[in-house]
């Protein structure tokens, strides 16, 4: 029996891992002045940037019941079972109507990630690693439900313009940061995003000390991978952020990956993160 892991455009995979995986992705909607395009297939994180510049309206769209149904109906003939991994759903409606889809089908599990970007991609690999070893869905499904509490995900953002927008950040604030030039980050736990440290100073200063701060406590974390997982970026920023995670010594597999747009949209340029999975909580 053959199982294929699917998920949102939100989990933030490169095109090489979506194909060594086999991994189908179902794009969320990017509407840009009213007009709608599809999370990587016909607009980039740059063309967001060059409309939310430009002073267009830039929004984003979850993937609707029917346009999931059809998803799985497609997927579905390249294989026996699907497990498909969802953006939290603190975030968006993605997982309550993939959940609704799913009742058309009796064999797709759905599982709400409880995260975003590659916080939920990492699930996605770790269920495509299991489904190779011949291992059910539904029990793929059930082992991811539980580890979604062990993916740790953050991100420090360059400037606060684009949160606010989202609705994640007032005026106030976001004036307060911009004239301290202060570099929030933002912590993914439960299922929804928490403040984090803010930062100050240059890429060098700010990302160093970001990372350090995530990796401190290194007593539960699992070595397998970490993505370094990032918006469009000036020149550096994201070779400085490898170089400093890999001098750690502590993963195996360090992984890099562009931020989707709708990520984009609402962290703007210049955000970068770093994910990987815990084999327990932190106390």
């Amino acid at each position: 029996m053959k199982v294929r892991m699917t998920a949102d455009s939100t989990c933030d995979l490169s095109p090489e891992l979506l194909r060594k995986y086999e991994i189908g992705i179902a794009p969320l909607s990017v509407i840009i002045d009213g007009e709608v395009f599809h999370d990587g297939v016909d607009v980039t994180p740059r063309d967001i940037f060059r409309a939310a510049e430009a002073g267009k309206s830039v929004r984003t769209a979850a993937v609707n019941t029917y346009e999931y149904r059809e998803f799985f109906t497609e997927q579905l003939k390249n294989c026996d079972e699907i497990v498909h991994i969802c953006i939290s759903s603190e975030f968006s409606t993605c997982y309550n109507d993939a959940v609704e889809a799913a009742r058309h089908f009796d064999h797709v599990y759905v599982v709400d990630s409880r995260n975003l970007s590659t916080g939920s991609g990492l699930l996605v690999l770790e269920g495509a690693e299991m489904a190779a070893k011949g291992m059910e869905g539904k029990k793929i499904a059930e082992v991811l439900k539980n580890q979604t509490g062990l993916v740790d995900a953050s991100f420090v953002v360059h400037t606060v313009d684009y949160l606010r927008r989202g609705g994640r950040c007032s005026g106030l604030e976001a004036l307060g940061a911009k004239m301290l030039h202060i570099r929030p980050s933002i912590l993914v736990r439960d299922g929804k995003m928490h403040p984090g440290e803010k930062y100050r100073g240059s890429y060098e200063h700010y990302l160093k000390h970001y990372i350090a701060d995530m990796l401190a406590d290194d007593s539960t974390i699992d070595f397998n991978r970490v993505f370094v997982t990032h918006s469009p970026s000036e020149e550096g920023l994201v070779q400085f952020a490898i170089d400093t995670v890999k001098s750690c010594g502590l993963f195996r597999e360090v992984l890099e990956t562009m931020a989707g747009c709708t990520v984009c949209t609402h962290c703007g340029p210049n955000t970068l993160g770093i994910m990987f999975v815990r084999k327990e909580k932190e106390t």
